[in-house]
């Protein structure tokens, strides 16, 4: 064996890694934030229904229900508004998921093996599974990307709470993103931009938290259980369990959230006082508006997302090997 030549062992442990494990931050940021646009392209209209849904009957004992269920929301505002308006806040969302899953897919993987080399030096940090690392690691890389994407997230929810025909929440217009961030700015500053911010970070580290590590958990127990083979199949069905299990944990944080960004005073003071007055107001099951829409969201997002970052992460991989070759 020559001296140039990598050891049996190196070789046999890069043989190993997934191309998730092996590509460079930057090349893991562009794969996750191309997974995620794919993903709300498909996405966006169910999650304009699931954004009016949570805001209708705000702090109101008569919980007003124009919206009943996420296909007679769709419809109506299919009717009242035309089939462009269920795209409304495309854009933000665009380059809202970028950032946010840009860093919660691309950071991930990184922070997992930084964080399990301290922790397992003597092990291959790749191969290690621990479900609280995993979890720190997952709301970890979350909160960074809310952190970044806040702004795009506040003025998307205000485009698409908007209806001329149907006022539900709030009304604030904008003609467009770029509209949306100068107002702010100009009104309210640096500050007004990043209102809500606490309700985002708790939202998407909750999110965060559970969506990857369900993900690898369920994906290692099949593959370690010989239940199926590495493939669609196997993506879709760990893509499936995550996105129920973000579903679930998430809503009601992600009900303060919208209301939060939605508000154009000082109608909650923080997430903390938005959950009360919710619940006092219109009962714990408040909470949950919206459920159905973000079962109907989240569990193809997920799907779409995870099981589209397996193609993007070897389409990166491959361009990066063939580049620094």
């Amino acid at each position: 064996m020559s001296g140039a030549e990598p050891p049996y062992e190196e070789v046999k442990r890069a043989s190993e890694l997934s191309p998730a494990q092996k590509v460079t931050k930057f090349g893991s940021f562009v794969a996750g934030g191309l997974a995620a646009c794919v993903a709300v392209t498909v996405t966006n209209p169910i999650e304009l229904v699931k954004t009016r849904m949570q805001l209708q009957g705000e702090l109101s004992a008569k919980n007003q229900q124009v919206y009943k269920n996420p296909i007679q929301a769709m419809a109506i505002i299919f009717r009242n508004e035309g089939f462009v308006s269920l795209q409304k806040g495309l854009l933000a969302a665009y380059v809202y998921q970028i950032a946010l899953n840009g860093s919660r897919l691309g950071l991930y993987e990184p922070s997992r093996g930084f964080v399990n080399r301290i922790f397992y030096p003597d092990e291959e940090p790749h191969k290690v599974q621990n479900p609280a690392i995993n979890v720190f690691c997952g709301a970890a890389a979350g909160v960074f990307g809310a952190v970044l994407g806040s702004p795009l997230y506040m003025v998307k929810t205000r485009l698409q709470s908007y209806s001329a025909t149907v006022a539900i929440g709030e009304q604030t217009r904008y003609s467009g993103v770029w509209d949306g961030l100068k107002t702010v700015y100009k009104k309210e500053g640096i500050k007004g931009l990043f209102r809500g911010i606490e309700a985002a970070m708790l939202r998407t580290g909750v999110g965060s938290a559970v969506q990857l590590p369900i993900y690898n958990v369920v994906k290692a127990f099949i593959k370690d259980n010989n239940l199926m083979k590495e493939g669609t199949a196997l993506h879709l069905t760990a893509s499936t369990v995550a996105g129920i299990g973000v579903g679930i944990t998430m809503n009601p944080w992600d009900v303060i959230l919208t209301r939060i960004y939605n508000q154009k005073g000082d109608l909650y003071k923080g997430p903390i006082d938005c959950f009360i007055k919710t619940v006092k107001i219109e009962g714990p099951a408040a909470l949950y508006k919206g459920f159905q829409a973000q079962l109907f969201r989240i569990a193809p997002h997920t799907i779409l997302c995870l099981t589209v970052m397996e193609r993007t992460m070897n389409l990166v991989y491959n361009i990066e090997r063939r580049t620094f070759a």
